[in-house]
Parts: structure tokens; sequence; C-alpha cells
């Protein structure tokens, strides 16, 4: 069974954001980190020493491995920022700015 029909949730309607160029369909009240996770994406981030990925780690905003740039702002913890329409979501490379 759905988890939607369970819970008997009855979001509005989905609209789109955009990952590193590409379209995801997004329910309204998710995170980016939910959104990116439903659309299957797991790292959305690499670290500054080798490069390694990165996603959600703890999930409520104490560690800052879901790092991602939004709307062309760095440094932003997917899993506290709401998934709004027309953002423009990046995979951060390390710290995010130019080096």
């Amino acid at each position: 069974m759905n988890p939607l029909e369970r819970a008997g949730a009855r979001p509005g309607p989905a609209f789109e954001v955009t990952f590193d160029g590409r379209r995801i369909e997004v329910l309204p009240g998710r995170t980016v980190a939910a959104a990116l996770w439903a659309a299957g994406i797991t790292s959305w981030r690499t670290t500054r020493g080798d490069g390694s990925p990165r996603g959600v780690f703890c999930g409520i905003g104490v560690c800052f491995d879901c790092l991602v740039t939004v709307n062309d702002r760095p440094g932003q913890r997917a899993c506290l920022v709401p998934a709004r329409p027309g953002d423009v979501i990046r995979t951060q490379e390390g710290t995010g700015h130019a080096d």
C-alpha cells in the first residue's frame, strides 16, 4: 500500500524543481533532501579533500553532510530547506565557494 494512502494524506499538486539540470517532481511539504531521495538521488555533495560523495546523514540539521546549493546559495542543509516550485538545486563541491 502507498504510505500516503495509509496515512490518509492528500498533498497538493506536485511541482517541479531542477537538480543539476534534471527535472524532478516534488510533492508539497517536502524538504530538498526528501525530494532528492524520492527521485532516487542519494548523494549531492562532495567533500573538500578527496571528493567523496555525501548525502543525508543525520536528517535533522545537526551535521553538514547534506549541504547543497539552492538558487545559487551554497551551504544549504538539504534536510532543513523546504523545496519550492522552480528551485534550482545543484551538487555542492567542497565548500560551494570558489577556492
